[in-house]
């Protein structure tokens, strides 16, 4: 009767823990039931916990760079990191370059993630909204686009008040979500210059040209300029409480919008970048990782559920070699070091180990934050995110006793390093199921390339109501 059946493990079922049973036909989740018949394959899951896959909505894999490279990180690399690391579904981008159109790096980026191993779709980033670059939006959405990305700084991406309105009000146009990186261009810039004239240049001082406070003004911009559209906004990569604060007031105002974190904002901090040398620069990304005592305010702000998704932001450059980190040499000024760190497999483990085998989070809100609310808000709900009777048969088998200690060859991907290196975690994904498959297990990724599937999307208003909720 069923292809696969999943028996002896509590399961996250309607936000709640239930030792249940699960039957699986032809890829998705066809019986919930205190006993299910035997299927071609049984897995006996005792002692188990049986999660949705996780939906990771922030990653960078295989993008193209501005100087014409690749990311490092390939769709077969990058989905293998996934899979070992309990995600089946994600979401990547797909760039605009100044003065370049946007359907031909779209087509070019379908072309790429034809090897995925994962399900998948994209945000489309904006970074040039001119007219004729706009009118290419609805054969974007057409293929099943379903987000644009907007970042507030960065040379070659940035958007000033005027070209972000436009965004927006594409957007709401086309019934999109809009992802943005929130953090004051024109301050970066001028405490990047006074850094680099006096001497600052070491990789420490990416903290300092980019303190909270740029952050936080441009989240409450992008707040306020999304409210004048009436569009809803997500906040990508949320670092600090006070940045939470203002998402929070939005909300208190009954405003759409969401605020997103990572890991590394609940687990890295400034100082990591002052180790000698050019060793700092394994840790820097955008906003930058804060202090030990901001993982405490972080996380009352995800139990309070204003931070309501935790995603990777997964983007790598490898340490050793002349193609990431040090592609402008190990003596080059921080503000020309790539900036973003790996993270596709470490998400799950690490969020589980400081959430809820520290306490603060129970294994519902668990999942709610690494798969239900990412798919929600991405408009892959119910399809996505969830363990219900029609949604993919997308499982992770969770083994929430298990200590581990992190290391590079965990993670299966192409980055040379990890900066959760030497971290210890407890929990660690044991089964990852995709559309029914096994695609892991003990560590072994068994998936094909090209196997992933593309999940045309668009965000609808009952998901995001549901995200609201």
């Amino acid at each position: 009767m069923f292809d696969l059946t999943i028996r002896g493990g509590l399961a996250v079922v309607d936000d709640a823990l239930a030792a249940v049973e699960i039957g699986i036909r032809d890829g998705r989740i066809a019986t919930i039931a205190e006993h299910v018949e035997d299927g071609d394959v049984i897995i006996q899951a005792d002692g188990l916990l049986v999660l949705p896959g996780g939906v990771d909505t922030h990653c960078h894999i295989e993008e193209p760079l501005p100087d014409g490279g690749f990311q490092e990180e390939s769709w077969v690399t990058g989905s293998r990191s996934a899979l070992a690391g309990g995600t089946t579904t994600v979401v990547a981008h797909t760039p605009q370059f100044k003065g370049g159109g946007l359907l031909e790096q779209h087509r070019a980026a379908r072309a790429r993630a034809s090897q995925a191993m994962v399900d998948h779709g994209f945000h489309q980033i904006i970074a040039d909204p001119t007219e004729a670059v706009m009118a290419e939006i609805p054969a974007l959405v057409a293929d099943g686009v379903g987000s644009l990305k907007a970042f507030l700084t960065y040379d070659s991406l940035h958007l000033n008040d005027a070209q972000f309105l436009r965004v927006l009000q594409a957007a709401k146009q086309h019934g999109l979500m809009v992802h943005v990186h929130c953090e004051n261009y024109d301050a970066i810039n001028l405490a990047t210059r006074a850094l680099l004239a006096a001497g600052c240049t070491a990789p420490k001082y990416h903290a300092t040209s980019r303190p909270p406070v740029v952050e936080r003004e441009a989240t409450h911009r992008a707040i306020a300029l999304a409210e004048f559209i009436g569009q809803p906004i997500q906040v990508f990569h949320v670092s600090c409480a006070e940045v939470a604060a203002e998402i929070a007031a939005a909300q208190a105002r009954g405003l759409p919008v969401w605020g997103e974190t990572c890991p590394q904002y609940l687990t890295l901090t400034a100082d990591d970048m002052d180790r000698p040398g050019f060793e700092g620069a394994k840790f820097m990304c955008s906003p930058a990782p804060r202090s030990a005592a901001e993982h405490a305010r972080v996380w009352e702000m995800i139990q309070r559920g204003v931070l309501d998704v935790i995603t990777s932001d997964h983007c790598g450059f490898s340490f050793g070699g002349d193609r990431g980190k040090a592609r402008h040499g190990r003596d080059a000024a921080f503000d020309v070091v790539p900036n973003g760190i790996p993270g596709l497999a470490a998400r799950l483990p690490l969020v589980f180990s400081e959430g809820v085998s520290a306490g603060r989070i129970d294994v519902p809100h668990f999942a709610r934050l690494v798969a239900t609310n990412p798919a929600k808000i991405a408009g892959l709900y119910p399809r996505k995110g969830v363990i219900a009777v029609g949604s993919d048969a997308d499982l992770v088998l969770w083994d929430p006793g298990r200590q581990v200690t992190l290391t590079n060859d965990l993670m299966q991907h192409a980055i040379d390093y990890t900066p959760y290196e030497g971290m210890q975690v407890t929990g660690w994904p044991a089964i990852t199921i995709r559309r029914g498959e096994i695609v892991m297990q003990d560590g072994q990724v068994t998936a094909r390339p090209g196997s992933g599937a593309w999940l045309p999307r668009s965000p609808r208003l009952d998901t995001l109501a549901m995200a609201a909720d």
